[in-house]
């Protein structure tokens, strides 16, 4: 226990080789999640601003009591 056998540099160097290999993997992978979550937070500003458009203020207990 303790030492690094040959599978586990071979894992180690696949590791390496997906995210810092080619044309900067790593760096593209990065810009499509920075594109998600870019669009993630629009569809929730989108979302709030309809929302709060078509939302009705719900009655008070006051108002139900005179009815």
């Amino acid at each position: 226990m303790g030492a690094f056998g040959p599978i586990h540099w071979i894992i180690v160097a696949v590791v390496v080789l997906l995210l810092f290999g080619g044309r900067g993997k790593l760096s593209g992978i990065m810009g499509d999640a920075a594109k998600g979550i870019r669009a993630f937070k629009d569809g929730l500003k989108d979302g709030d601003e309809v929302a709060s458009t078509t939302a009705k203020p719900l009655p008070s207990e006051k108002d139900e009591a005179r009815s």
